[in-house]
C-alpha cells in the first residue's frame, strides 16, 4: 500500500478537495440533506471549524481550523464519507476492487489536502472556494449558488453581495 504523506499539524488550517467516484454524477447536491448531517455527526463527535466551502454536483471544496490539540482531519474525511454513503441507496457502479473490499463507489478514496500558510494564502482558497461554482460553469455570479459559505461572509459582512461580479455576464474568472 502507498504511504501518503501528509502534513499533520495540531490546530493547523487545511484546504480540501473531496471528489466522487462518479464525476458525472451530481450525488453531493441531490442529497445536500445528507452531506449537512454527515458534516453534523462528524463535527458533533470531532470538533473542526468550517471556516469556507462549497458543494458542487460532483466535488467539494473545504476549509478547516483544527483544535489546537488535533491534527486528525483523515478521520473526519473518513466519517464524513461513511456516514453520507451508508445514507444514500445503493446501485453505484463499484469496480471489482471496491467490491473485494466492501466498498461503496461513492467516493474516490483518495482527496487533496493542503496546509494554509498564512494569511494570504488562506485569503487565495476562499476566493477559491467562493469562485468555483462560476469557474465550472454552474451560475453566471457567485452569490447564485445556493450551497457555498459565501452567502455567510455577506451576512458577516467579510464580502459584499456583488463579489466577483463586474457586470459582464462572463465574470472575471479566477484572480490569481
Amino acid at each position: 500500500m502507498t504511504n501518503y504523506r501528509r502534513t499533520l499539524v495540531p490546530g493547523a488550517t487545511y484546504f480540501f478537495t473531496v471528489n466522487l467516484a462518479d464525476r458525472r454524477k451530481t450525488l453531493l447536491v441531490d442529497h445536500i440533506d445528507q452531506l449537512r448531517e454527515a458534516l453534523r455527526y462528524t463535527r458533533h463527535r470531532h470538533l473542526f471549524t468550517i471556516d469556507a466551502m462549497v458543494v458542487l454536483p460532483d466535488h467539494l471544496h473545504a476549509i478547516w481550523t483544527l483544535p489546537p490539540d488535533d491534527a486528525d482531519f483523515p478521520l473526519r474525511w473518513r466519517l464524513i464519507k461513511t456516514w453520507f454513503s451508508r445514507n444514500l441507496p445503493h446501485g453505484e457502479h463499484r469496480r471489482a476492487s471496491r467490491v473485494d473490499k466492501s466498498e461503496r463507489g461513492i467516493w474516490q478514496r483518495r482527496y487533496w489536502e493542503h496546509l494554509i500558510r498564512d494569511e494570504t494564502d488562506f485569503a487565495r482558497h476562499v476566493d477559491y472556494v467562493h469562485w468555483n461554482p462560476v469557474k465550472h460553469g454552474h451560475v453566471a455570479r457567485v452569490k447564485d449558488w445556493p450551497y457555498s459559505t459565501f452567502h455567510r461572509f455577506v451576512r458577516d459582512g467579510v464580502l459584499a453581495d456583488d463579489w466577483g461580479w463586474d457586470g459582464d455576464d462572463a465574470g472575471f474568472g479566477e484572480r490569481w
